[in-house]
C-alpha cells in the first residue's frame, strides 16, 4: 500500500517538474527570440517585417511545443 502511493506521489510530482520546466524552456526561448529580433531590427530596420515575421512565428512553434509538454505532463499526473 505503502509503495503505491509513494509511487503516485512521485508520478505526480515528476509530472510538476515536468511542466514547470516546460514553461521555464518557453519563456527562455521567446525572451532570446525577442531580444536576438529587437537587435536584428535595430541594426537593419529595413529589414523589420521580414525579422518580425520569422519572430512571430518561432514564438509559436516554441508555444506549442511548451503547450504539448505541459499536456503530456497532465496526462500522466492524472493517469494514476
Amino acid at each position: 500500500m505503502l509503495t503505491v502511493l509513494l509511487d503516485i506521489y512521485l508520478a505526480v510530482m515528476g509530472a510538476s517538474i515536468g511542466a514547470g520546466l516546460a514553461a521555464i524552456g518557453a519563456g527562455i526561448g521567446i525572451g532570446r527570440i525577442g531580444g536576438s529580433a529587437m537587435e536584428g531590427m535595430a541594426r537593419q530596420p529595413e529589414a523589420s517585417g521580414k525579422i518580425q515575421n520569422a519572430m512571430l512565428i518561432i514564438a509559436a512553434l516554441i508555444e506549442v511545443a511548451a503547450l504539448f509538454a505541459l499536456v503530456i505532463a497532465f496526462i500522466v499526473a492524472t493517469k494514476i
